[in-house]
């Protein structure tokens, strides 16, 4: 256990999280990707892929203003959703539904993100750092627009979900 003795502590700490969950998505959005059969969600996927490269950029800096490094920390919580990300692209069954299992995986770690940067973004903006703020906030409207791309995705899919089966028709 690590001790946290300020809210810049905290906001350092909060940080290297952060890193390490994009670090997490990096690998597992090419995989989620590729198990996607409909072409939004692939393509949805490949833009977060891309967007997510150019936040762990964007946390380099912020790591670097803060004179801190950006190892000694797993973000178990995105551990956990990229574990369950896995079996969503693990799911057998009509490719609607198992495109609608994946866009649920990929919402849990857009709101975890969208959560973290959030918490992260106050802190800065308590502590006066507004060039950290004002990155953090960047790339929080980032996710935000992810989510909200994924959201629309998700109502064809699961509309094309909901209706596999009923009809006798798997794909």
């Amino acid at each position: 256990m690590h001790s946290l003795n300020s809210l810049r502590d905290l906001l350092v700490d909060e940080v290297k999280d952060i890193y390490s969950a994009e670090t997490q998505i990096l690998r597992a959005l090419p995989k989620m990707a590729v198990a996607a059969s409909n072409p939004a969600l692939r393509s949805s996927l490949t833009d977060h892929l891309t967007r997510t490269e150019g936040h762990v950029e964007r946390l380099d800096r912020v790591i670097a203003i803060l004179g801190a490094t950006s190892s000694g920390k797993v973000c178990h919580a995105m551990k956990g959703l990229v574990e369950e990300a896995g079996e969503a692209i693990k799911t057998r069954g009509p490719d609607p539904v198992r495109d609608a299992n994946l866009i649920g995986a990929a919402q849990r770690i857009e709101h975890y993100e969208i959560a973290a940067y959030g918490t992260a973004r106050a802190f800065a903006a308590q502590l006066g750092e507004d060039e950290i703020a004002s990155l953090l906030e960047r790339t929080l409207a980032e996710e935000g627009e992810i989510n909200n791309r994924l959201t629309a995705i998700a109502t064809v899919i699961n509309a094309d979900a909901q209706f596999v089966g009923s009809t006798g028709d798997t794909q």
